[in-house]
C-alpha cells in the first residue's frame, strides 16, 4: 500500500488499514520509529495489545536427536 504525503505533510491512511486498526474519524493515532527506521502507526486510543517479542514466533523447542552433552561437545572444541 501506498500513499502520498502532501505539501502539508499529511498522508491518508488506506482503508484497509484503518479497518485493521478499528480507525474512525476523529480517533488519535500514534506513530512509533524503531531502531531499524521502521515506522509503527498505533491506533492511541485502542487498548495495548501484549508486548511480543520479535523472536516469539521462531521460538520454541529444537528436535535434534542428540543430548546436551553432546551438543556442548560440537559447540565447544577440546583443548
Amino acid at each position: 500500500m501506498m500513499s502520498t504525503v502532501t505539501s502539508k505533510g499529511q498522508v491518508t491512511i488506506p482503508k484497509r488499514v484503518r479497518e485493521r486498526l478499528g480507525l474512525h474519524p476523529g480517533d488519535k493515532v500514534s506513530f512509533e520509529l524503531d531502531a531499524e527506521g521502521y515506522v509503527r502507526l498505533v491506533n492511541a486510543e485502542a487498548p495495548l495489545p501484549p508486548a511480543r517479542s520479535r523472536f516469539a514466533k521462531v521460538r520454541g523447542t529444537l528436535k535434534t536427536g542428540m543430548s546436551t552433552d553432546e551438543i556442548m561437545k560440537l559447540l565447544r572444541p577440546e583443548d
